[in-house]
């Protein structure tokens, strides 16, 4: 089951989400701000491919996602 999204309003969480769970089943909704495991190495490396693609894309290096998961569809 894919996570469950939620806005606070007047110290409420409101959802908004469409479910297939029946009426009165009880949820727990959990904050999840636990980080991630990346060591500094790993996290070093997202970085910098963070940064190089930020320049593509600055660049003009930017391709339509339907076609990268096209792309990525075929080599299945």
């Amino acid at each position: 089951m894919s996570p469950l999204r939620a806005r606070v309003e007047k110290g409420r969480l409101v959802l908004d989400e469409p479910t297939a769970l029946p009426d009165g089943t009880v949820v727990e909704l959990v904050a999840d701000d636990e980080g991630d495991d990346l060591t500094d190495q790993e996290r070093r490396a997202l970085h910098e491919a963070l940064s190089t693609s930020w320049k593509s894309a600055q660049a003009g290096g930017l391709r339509p996602a339907a076609d990268i998961l096209d792309e990525l569809r075929q080599r299945q």
